[in-house]
């Protein structure tokens, strides 16, 4: 009885300790899209506090609400470690096994406060939305609050700083060079080949007509899309698109963006043409980068470790407490 005691107060003083420092996320969605640039003049035109309700989830903690040029923008002010909790429920199922919700709290930890270290804009410190880790607030089941607190403050370094955590939903069985995507050189972000059969993505299909494909790239008459170029993973890099005024270059990441990060799930397809409409078959979701979610539950469940997952998806860091707490 009293060994329970003592851990139940160990927990409530970690997150009592945890919760002492603060991020400011600007919240997008369906009603609010724009993003205020850095030298953008904004004005505040109102603070609110409590559980608020914005296009139908729920914020907790003070949200400031911004007016500047391309409209109104809504900033919420939370506690570092709640944030963490809504932005795990968010991203990953609050089934799945412990040690994959501990490896996704410390993941969305260390990607959060980089993108809070690195970001130059004093209004925010990242979005709600897929451009960063997608954030929508409302109540944390027990479970997700269990692994955030048991891994209070955890972030991943690499010589001593803070990494660029970043991570996507299913590789389709290995992941992606960061350098193909983003165009950065990280040693701790090297393609790795890992399962994913769990996720409802290892296998997709996708029919899009030409003529969606022809109103994302604003073209027209498309009469053949190759591919032009292949990442060392054996993703497509880019597309040879041959339409009625030309032809035309397509970045395969691009084509994602224009058509939707669902409609075409990741860059891992091969393409062929029937009539008036395009086959994508693929496997992924996602830009591929770093942790894969699905399989990171898939090496839970064979009895993994978070940490030995952290160590699989991002070789050479080091696990530590955030000082900034």
């Amino acid at each position: 009885m009293l060994r329970a005691f003592f851990f139940g107060l160990v927990l409530l003083l970690s997150a009592v300790t945890a919760e002492s420092a603060s991020i400011k996320v600007l919240i997008l969605d369906d009603v609010f899209q724009a993003i205020p640039k850095k030298d953008e003049t904004l004005e505040r035109i109102g603070k609110l506090q409590g559980d608020l309700l914005v296009s139908g989830s729920h914020y907790v903690g003070d949200i400031e609400v911004w007016k500047g040029k391309e409209g109104m923008y809504l900033i919420n002010e939370l506690p570092v470690e709640d944030y963490i909790k809504s932005v795990v429920s968010a991203e990953i199922g609050t089934n799945w096994d412990m040690e994959a919700l501990k490896a996704q709290a410390v993941i969305s930890r260390t990607y959060a406060l980089y993108q809070k270290n690195m970001n130059n804009n004093p209004n925010f410190d990242l979005t709600s939305s897929v451009l960063h880790q997608v954030y929508k607030g409302g109540n944390v089941d027990a479970r997700i609050a269990y692994a955030v607190i048991n891994t209070g403050g955890e972030v991943l370094t690499y010589n001593g700083k803070l990494i660029e955590a970043l991570y996507h939903s299913t590789c389709g069985g290995q992941t992606e060079d960061v350098e193909e995507v983003f165009g950065k050189k990280y040693p701790y972000l090297k393609p790795v080949s890992t399962p994913c059969d769990l996720s409802p993505y290892s296998v997709w299909e996708r029919k899009i007509p030409a003529a969606e494909i022809e109103k994302g790239l604003n073209l027209s008459g498309i009469k053949e899309i190759s591919i032009k170029s292949l990442t060392a993973t054996q993703r497509v890099k880019t597309l040879e698109i041959s339409h009625r005024n030309g032809s035309l270059t397509v970045k395969a990441t691009d084509l994602r963006k224009l058509l939707g990060w669902s409609r075409l799930p990741s860059t891992n397809f091969e393409i062929r043409r029937e009539n008036d409409t395009y086959i994508f078959e693929g496997k992924g979701y996602g830009h591929g980068v770093g942790l894969c979610q699905w399989s990171a539950l898939q090496m839970a469940r064979e009895g993994k470790s978070y940490r030995e997952i952290l160590d699989f998806f991002y070789p050479g860091t080091v696990l530590r407490i955030h000082e900034d707490r």
